[in-house]
């Protein structure tokens, strides 16, 4: 009965349950209308902020962009090059990469220092400190290697910075170094004639928005940049490459061989005064000029003064000839070699008598040279002397060119006068001397020296007559026998040529004492043809220890330069050409070549003797611009370069192609990158 009544009442409820529920409604379509007014606000908001993006803030977050992708720089052109007179590429410069940071831009400044003391090898402390300077501007490290720049680059940190500076490049290394000079780290000449001509070659500097990628990098339309416009003058110079090599390596082999302490050599073109060769030894390779001495920089060519000794002969003949105190035949007593003037013994080399004048300047005697000078006096002598250009400066365009060192001729004793007759007393350039001996190549007539070729410069007014057609005649007779008979310069004699010259052996004053010493100065002056010359060739050695004549120091140098040189112009006798060769007069050998300098380094040699020497196209893609120039050097050329960065994506002609019988540097083209 109880069980019965319990059932009843579940079904009871149970229907009691589903009455009150009723039916179940369906919200689907309430959520999709929720969704989509969710969505429908959310892109009414995206249009909104691309209104206000585009319309109310678009001119403010443009400027933003501009500054960060463009910016106002002080951009320089390219410094111009510096060629030989065939336009031959002496100095140029190539581009290269520096390092610098601004350290308010650097978010965190111990990653910035991690990864540029990582780079470029340095301190992890000092590239800290670097980074840390309350500065906009720090330089960090100056013409960086290719590997350096490629690590901070990839790194693109922000506050760190790469720019482009340009490295000045010598192909030809101590060719000429000191005459040419070389320029700092910040593109401004120091020496020689880059600072001579700094302005010039200069480029020009102008201010211009460059636009930026976002790793930095300059952006530019053209391989060349904006840049290109601005480039520097060239300057193209007298100087012949190939004869410069011949005079510096025949001069190289006369001061090593007698243990001298410096050599010169100038060759002069003696119808136009063109210096043809500006030779100075030991070598200085302005490519690595913080590696030298001060004193290593000097042009001593041009800048000190040395007692020019029997050199200078010469030219008190020719002044006592014009002046009428003698003739070729006038005799003169040279007291058997030792002759006493007042406190002071003046000594031939070897013991003569009566010489004639002629004979005087043959043999070289001071003794007839001094009685000459006396009999035309101090006044008259001194005034030849200046007319001729000693004791003023040459018209150079050199920095620190000197005046020598010449008193004047009421300060001078009779003694004074005897000594300055043979080239004692008083003391000149090379740069003097040569001018000098271009009077009497000119019949006479002064002409000044040429190292740059200016084709709007003025032509240079008529010179100043000196002496006259007839004594300088007489003179170029008497220095040809000097050398053509039994004179003082048979070691300078060329067989097919006529030579005439001079040899000079000049004691050197003792160093804080009265008087002379045991130094000397070895020098040689010669003209070739003797009676109608085209060169000039002046040679000096300084302190040769092994042997300290003239005849024997310098003489032969003359002799090598001239057969190399007249062999290279093509106006060797026939006959002559097998000892075209000769360094320094004692072993034939067919070289002398501008393109046997060494390589910088044994990579470049090495592809240098498998390639160049083989005559074939060398393969240089790859390789970093400095390295490939050094290359194509020994070759004797300089190839165009195209485009920006430091290494060689691509050349002309390709690797293996033999090279063109005419070669110029303009067939030869490298396209450069900057990637690594």
């Amino acid at each position: 009965m109880f069980k019965s009544n319990k059932t009843a009442n579940k079904k009871v409820k149970r229907q009691t349950r589903a009455v009150t529920a009723g039916p179940v409604k369906d919200t689907s379509g309430v959520r999709l209308v929720f969704v989509a007014v969710v969505f429908a606000g959310l892109w009414a908001a995206l249009w909104g902020r691309a209104w206000y993006v585009q319309l109310i803030d678009g001119p403010r977050l443009a400027a933003m962009a501009s500054r960060q992708h463009h910016a106002t720089e002080l951009v320089t052109g390219q410094r111009g090059d510096i060629l030989d007179r065939n336009g031959l590429v002496l100095a140029r410069s190539a581009d290269f990469k520096s390092v610098f940071v601004r350290p308010v831009e650097i978010e965190n400044r111990k990653e910035a220092a991690k990864m540029l003391a990582n780079a470029l090898g340095r301190s992890y402390a000092q590239m800290l400190s670097k980074v840390s300077r309350r500065s906009s501007f720090v330089w960090v490290s100056r013409e960086v290697d290719d590997k350096a720049a490629a690590r901070i680059r990839e790194a693109s940190l922000a506050g760190v910075y790469l720019t482009t500076e340009y490295s000045r490049l010598y192909p030809y290394k101590q060719l000429a170094g000191r005459l040419i000079g070389f320029v700092g780290t910040d593109d401004k000449g120091l020496e020689g004639l880059e600072r001579a001509f700094d302005k010039h070659l200069t480029g020009q500097s102008t201010r211009q928005v460059v636009q930026r990628d976002a790793a930095g990098r300059r952006l530019y339309m053209d391989g060349a940049g904006f840049a290109s416009g601005l480039k520097g003058k060239d300057l193209r110079l007298t100087v012949d490459a190939n004869i410069q090599f011949f005079a510096e390596d025949a001069l190289a082999s006369a001061v090593r061989k007698y243990e001298g302490t410096w050599g010169g050599c100038m060759v002069v073109d003696a119808q136009s005064g063109d210096i043809l060769a500006w030779a100075e030894y030991p070598p200085f390779n302005p490519n690595a000029y913080k590696g030298y001495s001060a004193g290593m920089w000097r042009n001593r060519l041009a800048m000190d003064a040395l007692e020019p000794g029997s050199t200078v002969k010469p030219f008190l003949i020719a002044a006592a000839l014009d002046d009428g105190l003698a003739k070729t035949d006038s005799l003169f007593f040279c007291e058997n070699g030792r002759w006493k003037l007042h406190d002071v013994t003046i000594r031939d080399t070897k013991k003569h008598q009566w010489l004639t004048l002629d004979k005087v300047l043959r043999y070289s005697s001071n003794i007839g040279m001094a009685k000459l000078g006396l009999e035309m006096g101090a006044a008259r002598y001194h005034d030849y002397l200046t007319r001729l250009g000693f004791g003023e400066r040459p018209e150079l365009p050199l920095p620190g060119v000197a005046s020598g060192l010449m008193r004047q001729p009421g300060q001078w004793r009779e003694v004074d006068l005897a000594t300055a007759s043979f080239g004692q007393g008083f003391a000149v350039t090379g740069a003097q001397l040569a001018r000098a001996f271009m009077v009497l190549a000119n019949g006479g007539v002064s002409k000044p020296l040429r190292l740059v070729i200016d084709d709007n410069a003025p032509e240079a007014p008529a010179g100043e007559r000196i002496f006259s057609e007839e004594s300088t005649r007489k003179v170029l007779e008497m220095m040809r026998e000097t050398v053509e008979g039994d004179g003082t310069g048979r070691a300078a004699d060329i067989l097919g040529l006529e030579i005439g010259g001079k040899t000079g052996t000049a004691q050197k004053a003792s160093k804080g004492k009265s008087g002379y010493g045991d130094e000397y100065v070895a020098s040689f002056v010669g003209l070739v043809p003797a009676m109608n010359p085209k060169h000039i060739v002046l040679v000096t050695v300084d302190n040769p220890r092994k042997n300290h004549y003239g005849s024997v120091v310098a003489a032969p140098v003359f002799k090598s330069v001239v057969t190399r040189t007249w062999a290279y112009l093509g106006m060797l006798p026939e006959g002559q050409e097998e000892y075209a060769g000769l360094a320094s007069g004692d072993t034939p050998s067919v070289s002398g070549r501008i393109a046997d300098l060494p390589a910088h380094d044994e990579q470049t040699r090495s592809v240098a003797q498998n390639d160049v020497e083989l005559g074939v196209v060398p393969n240089v893609v790859g390789r970093s611009l400095r390295s490939a120039m050094e290359i194509f050097a020994r070759k004797g050329l300089i190839p165009e370069v195209k485009g920006m960065g430091s290494r060689v994506q691509r050349q002309k002609p390709e690797a293996g192609s033999p090279w063109p019988e005419n070669i110029t540097s303009s067939e030869y083209v490298l396209w450069l990158t900057e990637q690594s």
